[in-house]
């Protein structure tokens, strides 16, 4: 017995400087944990309910939360930041499918919630300098799906396209981390090549009706790009409404995240820069 307790006491400690580790890591204000902490309290009751449905209603809980560009850029060495305050389209689905992984652990505290986050956002859940953020929204769902998080096979009953993805590295004076560590784009290239040999499946905006057949309330979803070397331009969230299908995202236009006046068809007009969507449905 004695041989268990110190056995679950070691785990403990080990456990606890982990946590401290990562927290020591991180970039963050008081505000930001209380936000976290609020919301762990708010939904806790709530943890029975589908995943779909608990990211909308987290989501819905983020509504007016202003829209910042850029909160991540914080050097090479890419610490681990979190900002609940100041959200653009793509942090903010991470928290908000972050918030609903802890909700759904029962595990309800500040140091899960990063775990979690940090999982979500690098590559294989490993924070190892600016090259290991998934900054390509198709690789982010690839390798969520890899963790268990995500599903993106759905996309499979769309259409296959190949394309190159490559804007980061063309494009390197866009990125302020890439403009300042010119040494780090030969890296960010060979991940862009590694990239455009996955499959690159999505549900075109020339067949709504076949997207309308699988979307569900609750998809993560992108709008995937027809701009050259870009494989995503925007993400949100899906909120079925009678039989249409709306936008919860914190869009630059809008300034904030809110709830899109219009259906989703809206944003796959002839003459946009959005040729279809891909979906990650939450699966956890």
């Amino acid at each position: 017995m004695k041989c268990l307790q110190i056995l679950f006491f070691l785990f403990f400690l080990i456990q606890n400087s982990r946590a401290q580790d990562l927290l020591n890591q991180c970039v963050y204000l008081k505000q930001d944990k209380l936000i976290v902490e609020t919301k762990l309290h708010e939904f806790a009751k709530d943890t029975a309910l589908p995943a779909n449905e608990l990211i909308v209603e987290i989501g819905k809980s983020f509504l007016e939360t202003p829209y910042v560009s850029a909160t991540l850029e914080n050097g090479a060495d890419e610490k681990m930041v979190v900002n609940l305050r100041e959200l653009d389209c793509t942090t903010f689905v991470e928290n908000v499918l972050a918030l609903s992984l802890v909700v759904k652990s029962g595990k309800g505290n500040f140091e899960s919630f990063v775990s979690e986050l940090q999982k979500i956002r690098y590559r294989n859940g490993i924070r190892k300098g600016y090259p290991s953020r998934l900054h390509y929204f198709s690789e982010w769902i690839n390798n969520n799906q890899q963790k268990g998080i995500v599903n993106g096979s759905i996309n499979r009953n769309g259409q296959k396209i190949d394309k190159s993805i490559n804007y980061m590295s063309l494009h390197p004076v866009d990125y302020p981390v890439l403009k300042e560590h010119s040494e780090l784009i030969p890296q960010i290239a060979m991940q862009e090549k590694e990239l455009s040999k996955l499959e690159f499946w999505y549900f075109p905006k020339s067949d709504f009706a076949n997207l309308y057949r699988n979307l569900k309330h609750g998809d993560i979803i992108a709008l995937t790009s027809n701009i050259d070397g870009v494989d995503v331009n925007h993400v949100g969230i899906i909120i079925k409404r009678g039989n249409e299908f709306y936008l919860l995202h914190a869009p630059l236009s809008g300034k904030k995240v809110l709830i899109s006046d219009n259906p989703i068809t809206d944003f796959l007009k002839p003459a946009s820069k959005n040729s279809g969507i891909m979906i990650a449905r939450p699966v956890f």
